[in-house]
């Protein structure tokens, strides 16, 4: 795992730009450090760690997460996240509890919008079973990026969407003033109003949303007031 890491290390640190680095970083609130690494160039640099045969086996992903999220440089969050998308075949009812981790530590959207998406997406496709039980742990945390992940994990979801539960999410949240809240439910309703645009339109007439989650939602049906 050392070997790993410090190869990917050394990667990054031949490429960064210091220039980059501070405009990044100022981007990002001045919240994260950065190597300055360009995302097509990070990619290109992250090829040959995400090859099948370079893959570490999936018995030390959380491990291996652990560390990359205790490494200062915004970067290796980034890697994290990609790297761990290559074991969404192989996840485990165990593994929630890793993502849960990587949306509570070093927190913002960069890193909790893929997460909720790209694998928590995945992980609730293969176990839907635990979807209920997790939501209403989220909703219940009173942590603002665990409640984004509860809006977000269907959005790409389309025809598989369960409406239900999309509403009893969006419900307690109602009423929020978090951008980050509402802006989520405007983004998963636009989403889906891609699939199911009847249902958006009903859904938002009878509920009491937010100015910006009602424009953001209705964005693509022309009619946001």
């Amino acid at each position: 795992m050392n070997e790993y890491i410090d190869k990917l290390k050394s990667s990054f640190q031949k490429h960064a730009d210091p220039v980059n680095a501070g405009g990044q970083k100022s981007y990002m609130k001045d919240k994260f450090d950065f190597f300055g690494i360009k995302a097509p160039i990070r990619r290109d640099i992250q090829k040959e760690f995400l090859v099948k045969s370079a893959l570490p086996v999936k018995t030390i992903l959380h491990s291996l997460i652990e560390t990359l999220w205790g490494l200062p440089e915004r970067e290796f969050q980034y890697f994290g996240m990609e790297l761990t998308k290559k074991y969404a075949r192989q996840f485990s009812e165990e593994d929630i509890q890793l993502m849960e981790f990587m949306v509570i530590e070093k927190s913002w959207w960069d890193t909790v919008d893929f997460i909720a998406v790209h694998l928590m997406g995945s992980f609730f496709l293969k176990y839907p079973n635990l979807r209920e039980l997790y939501v209403q742990k989220w909703l219940q945390s009173g942590n603002m990026w665990l409640q984004r992940s509860a809006l977000l994990f269907q959005l790409k979801y389309k025809e598989k969407l369960d409406t239900s539960l999309l509403e009893r999410t969006i419900d307690p949240l109602l009423g929020s003033s978090e951008f980050f809240i509402n802006k989520a439910i405007g983004w998963v309703l636009r989403e889906y109003s891609k699939t199911n645009p009847e249902w958006v339109r009903v859904f938002a007439d009878r509920t009491p949303l937010q100015p910006l989650s009602r424009k953001e939602g209705l964005r693509l049906l022309g009619k946001s007031k």
